[in-house]
């Protein structure tokens, strides 16, 4: 229905909307003054939701973005605007070292449980932060949250537990999660345990969580790593391979390593599961290869155009399979339905689904418009 060959993509304009377009638009719709927090999602015609409940991990995904912005000088006070929801979330959200998982509409609390993926991200947002302003109060924080972590919410394997109270199954992505903030706290304060803290859960990653048979990745799992009970331990998200593809090349670049042939096998296990027609990667498949949800959410299109730039910057891949992911990314989610926005979610014959317009989406869609103006820079692609 929509599955139309992707139109060609220019670097340049990619960026440009996000500095004129996008960036603007979520710092300030995507914004309530009165509250000092961003907004959960908006809907299709671009207006904030006002009952959506907010979760601490979209708004220090969004502290992270105008963070990193301003770092890269596509936002002038983004820092700024990062520092204000900080000091509102800190206010509202934290308690004992930690910050709870969930606010209501209003700011107060609505789920004081404590969610290691949502400190995942608190860390990385921390980092950047810093990084952003330099601010004494921002690094006190940092340590204070890693601190509570390694108290609270870190096994007695040395990986994760998925919250307070732990429960099961454990999941590979606060994992994931924790050896990207990892990286972020090393590129940007250099504090010398993050390497080794980054280490420890690839390590988990090469014993437990990775098939190097199948180059599979399974997402749900025991207290003991091996896969879980039933329909969850088979789940294989092409995404999250994805997602692990850009780490693990920024791990090999960020520690010194050569590139691990496990990013290559894991990408091509999740490009087994693209559509042939949009270029866009399913939702969700299983162990055996059968498509569970043949649906197609942005977020791993993005995390393909991550990895697909990394190969690239590993010498692995030609420029052509990063502009071609990024081509196919934007044809069919963004600058819709308004322009500093994204299609979340298309069905299997390419209509969108979506009814509204998550606020979580920015922090993969920026991502990845920084790794392509890294590392493939400002030629263009022809058209």
């Amino acid at each position: 229905m929509q599955n139309e060959p992707a139109a060609p993509v220019r670097l340049a304009s990619l960026k440009s909307w996000m500095i004129e377009d996008v960036l603007p638009f979520w710092a300030s719709v995507g914004f309530n003054r009165r509250t000092g927090l961003f907004h959960e999602r908006l809907s299709l015609d671009g207006a904030p939701d006002p009952s959506a409940s907010l979760r601490l991990r979209v708004q220090f995904r969004q502290i992270y973005v105008y963070s990193h912005a301003q770092c890269l000088g596509w936002f002038g006070g983004g820092g700024e605007l990062a520092l204000k929801t900080l000091r509102r979330l800190r206010e509202t959200a934290f308690r004992d070292g930690g910050f709870v998982h969930a606010l209501r509409a209003d700011g107060s609390v609505e789920d004081d449980r404590f969610d290691s993926y949502d400190h995942a991200f608190a860390v990385l947002a921390l980092s950047w932060l810093l990084k952003a302003t330099g601010d004494a109060a921002v690094r006190a924080m940092l340590d204070e949250v890693i601190a509570f972590v390694d108290a609270r919410l870190t096994h007695a394997d040395g990986a994760l537990l998925e919250g307070e109270p732990h429960r099961l199954p454990r999941r590979q992505n606060p994992q994931m999660h924790w050896f990207e903030a990892m990286l972020a706290l090393h590129h940007c304060t250099g504090r010398p345990d993050a390497l080794i803290r980054a280490a420890r859960i690839r390590t988990l990653f090469e014993r437990q969580l990775f098939d190097r048979v199948t180059g599979n990745l399974r997402e749900y799992f025991e207290d003991d790593w091996t896969p879980a009970r039933g329909a969850a331990g088979a789940s294989i998200e092409p995404g999250h391979q994805a997602e692990w593809v850009w780490l693990l090349r920024t791990h090999d670049r960020l520690a010194g390593f050569q590139a691990s042939p496990d990013a290559s096998r894991l990408l091509a296990a999740a490009l087994r599961f693209r559509d042939p027609s949009s270029g866009l990667l399913v939702d969700e498949v299983d162990a055996d290869g059968a498509v569970r949800r043949g649906t197609r959410r942005s977020w791993l299109q993005t995390e393909l155009c991550k990895a697909q730039i990394a190969e690239f910057e590993a010498g692995l891949a030609s420029r052509d399979a990063p502009i071609g992911a990024l081509a196919a990314l934007e044809t069919h989610h963004l600058r819709k339905p308004f322009t500093a926005g994204w299609i979340d979610q298309l069905d299997e014959r390419g209509a969108p689904v979506s009814i509204h317009v998550p606020a979580s989406i920015l922090y993969h869609v920026f991502t990845t418009v920084a790794e392509a103006e890294r590392v493939l820079g400002p030629t263009e692609a022809a058209p």
